[in-house]
Formats: structure tokens, C-alpha cells, sequence
């Protein structure tokens, strides 16, 4: 097998996996005040003093999610509906995931003002367009790390220091394809979500992390278990192997996006010798674990089936959209070309893909073009 969808899923890391179990025998409530309650809480405690550790971080707080989407949700919605007697403006751009975006449309349906901000051929944003758009009731800006389709990598930084010289704003990451994929400024981000299962942890695990001097409307009401923000009782072992998780994708950073650099520059390479078949959507600075590419002549759904046939397993429109969905809005945004939306080909790594898969890979997809119609 072939695994060239790291950016949909992952398994699980057999450590983080270990860890689960291990967790998954003090079973209590963290909410019991019984031994076995206790000590599930205090396991929660240094989950959260965990993660804010690995990631540098002493002014925020930690709520654990079940997704990024719930992270996003919360985010977006729990902040604007909080905060909206400053103001009902808020600023994102037209190629987010759709946990944003759909979320934006909620509140654009309830009395908000988004602004969604245009990206060029290669998906990035004008720096100076963005500052025309805040207004002194912006109360927050959205924004992702990296792109989940095109691998584009966004300014935070410098975007965070734009929207702190707005007293009334606060400035939202999606950073599910960034955490153990690039080195990030965490700290200067008022708050930013990510995944469990994109870094070797659980499905139905992920957090949000925000400023301590923020609050938000609750998403799920109950009982008031994570700050009050998301009701019901913590999923304690899927929080602890989730920062076990980030512990692991964080070592030896650089020496993996070194790696995944070398296997990009290969991929790239041997894609561009076909050139008459395809043609690459990502920018050359694009993350290096994701690339791009439209199939011109033959149908991608097509290509990606048979491909799995011979086991080798990659994406053809986002796993993040319905699988009824056969188009990408964010290549058509981009590219202005539907063809290519509607034929397009991603390519996830990790540090588990070697040079040897690539090579073999392309050896198929030569076979494959060759066969199909």
C-alpha cells in the first residue's frame, strides 16, 4: 500500500494508541469527585499544561474538541455572537475550509457582514487589500495556515500583527494542516484549532486554544464542561492521546519538513515531465506535505479509482467535501478554469513516504493514462 492522503487522515501513532489504553483504565468522569473522577481530571490538566507547553504558549487556554470543525464552530460563532456589541464585521477569505465558511454563512444570515478576500492564481491574499478591508468594527479575522488544497502558506505573523492594531479584533487560525508541518508564531494567534487524526492521533479528537482574556457564547449547553462552552462529558483518553499526538509531531521538526522537502522536489520533478497531462494548481512555496495537480486530457475520479486498484491511495476533491462533490471551488477560485476544478488530483506526505513510493507511483499513473479514456 501507498499512502499519499496524510492531509485527510492518518492512522494512529501506536504510541498515541498505547497511551489511549493506558488512559482508557482510569475510566471515571472527570466531573466525579470519586478517586477515579480525580484523577481523570488531573490527567486533563496536564493534557492541557501539555500541549500550551509544546507549543510555547502561558496566555492561553485549552478546550478540547471532538474535530477542528467544532473548534472552528465555536470559534467563529461562540466569539462573533460574544462579542457583537463592538461589532458585526468580520474578515476571511473565499478559499477556507468549509467549517469557516459555512459557519460565516450562519452569521451572515443572522445579522454579520463578512468581507471574503480575494486570493490570486496561487491562492495567496494582497496584504494591502486586507488592510483596506478592517473597519473599527471588525471584530475578527479567520484565516488558515496553510490551504488544505493547495497547500498555500499564509503570512500569519505578519497578519497578526495587522489585526492587534485593532484593539476590538482578534485574529482566528485554522492550523489543522499546519501544527507538525511548519513552524508557527502560536503565541502571537488569539485563537487556532486542530485535529487529533492529521497528526497520528484519534478521530473524534482536536482542541481549540485561545487567549485567556477571551470569551465565548456556548456551542452545546449541558452541564458546562469545558469552560461552559461545550457541554458533556470530556472524552478524557481521546484528550491525552491527543496531546501525546502534538508531543510526537512536534520533535525532530525540522528534520521532517526537511525530508517531506526532498520527496516534494522529486514529486515535482517527475510531474513536470508530464506536463502535456497535468498541471500543478500549488505555488512552488506551497507546503511541501501537499501538492495539486489537474489531470488535462482524462477524468480524475477516474485516475484516482485506479490508482486505489493497484493501491496507491491519494484525493481528488477535498475529503472535507461531500462525495457527491466533483468540484473544487478553491482551484476554480484560483484558476478560473473549470476543467481543471472539476479534474483535480492532491497529494499528501508524510514522513513515512519514501522516494521509492514516488517512483513506483508514477511508473502506475504512466500505465493507468495509457489505458483509461
Amino acid at each position: 500500500m501507498i499512502y499519499f492522503d496524510h492531509a485527510s487522515t492518518n492512522k494512529v501513532n501506536p504510541e498515541v494508541l498505547n497511551c489511549f489504553i493506558e488512559e482508557n483504565e482510569k475510566f471515571g468522569n472527570p466531573n466525579s469527585i470519586h478517586a477515579l473522577g480525580v484523577a481523570a481530571l488531573n490527567d486533563l490538566d496536564k493534557a492541557r499544561a501539555s500541549i500550551k507547553k509544546d507549543l510555547n504558549l502561558d496566555s492561553h487556554n485549552v478546550v478540547f474538541t471532538y474535530s477542528s470543525t467544532i473548534a472552528l464552530n465555536l470559534a467563529i460563532r461562540g466569539y462573533a455572537l460574544r462579542y457583537s456589541q463592538r461589532g458585526k464585521h468580520i474578515i476571511s477569505t473565499k478559499v477556507e475550509h468549509p467549517a469557516v465558511l459555512e459557519t460565516l454563512k450562519f452569521l451572515e444570515k443572522n445579522g454579520f457582514e463578512v468581507t471574503y478576500l480575494d486570493v490570486d492564481y496561487e491562492g495567496n491574499i494582497s496584504i494591502e487589500n486586507f488592510k483596506q478591508m478592517l473597519r473599527p468594527n471588525t471584530i475578527l479575522v479567520a484565516i488558515m495556515a496553510i490551504n488544505n488544497e493547495m497547500g498555500t502558506i499564509y503570512p500569519i505573523k505578519q497578519i497578526a500583527d495587522i489585526v492587534h492594531s485593532y484593539p476590538k479584533c482578534s485574529l482566528l487560525v485554522d492550523a489543522t494542516q499546519a501544527i507538525g508541518k511548519m513552524k508557527l508564531d502560536y503565541d502571537s494567534i488569539d485563537m487556532f484549532s486542530f485535529s487529533g487524526h492529521k497528526i497520528g492521533g484519534l478521530k473524534g479528537s482536536g482542541a481549540l486554544i485561545y487567549r485567556k482574556n477571551i470569551s465565548f457564547e456556548p456551542l452545546i449547553y449541558g452541564g458546562g464542561q469545558e469552560n461552559g462552552y461545550l457541554s458533556g462529558t470530556v472524552a478524557t483518553p481521546n484528550a491525552i492521546a491527543l496531546a501525546k499526538a502534538l508531543n510526537l509531531t512536534l520533535k525532530n521538526l525540522d528534520k521532517k519538513i526537511n525530508y517531506v522537502s526532498s520527496l516534494m522536489s522529486l514529486f515535482r520533478s517527475e510531474l513536470n515531465k508530464r506536463n502535456g497531462d497535468f498541471i500543478i494548481n500549488s505555488p512552488e512555496n506551497a507546503s511541501p506535505f501537499i501538492i495539486n495537480f489537474s489531470s488535462i486530457k482524462k477524468k480524475a475520479a477516474v485516475i484516482v479509482e485506479a490508482l486505489s486498484n493497484e493501491g496507491i491511495y491519494l484525493s481528488s476533491v477535498s475529503a472535507c467535501h461531500s462525495k457527491k462533490e466533483t468540484f473544487s471551488n478553491v482551484i476554480y477560485i484560483t484558476k478560473k478554469d473549470e476543467h481543471l476544478a472539476r479534474n483535480t488530483l492532491r497529494v499528501s506526505f508524510d514522513e513515512t513516504n519514501s522516494e521509492e513510493e514516488i517512483i513506483y507511483f508514477f511508473k502506475k499513473l504512466d500505465e493507468i493514462m495509457e489505458k483509461i479514456r
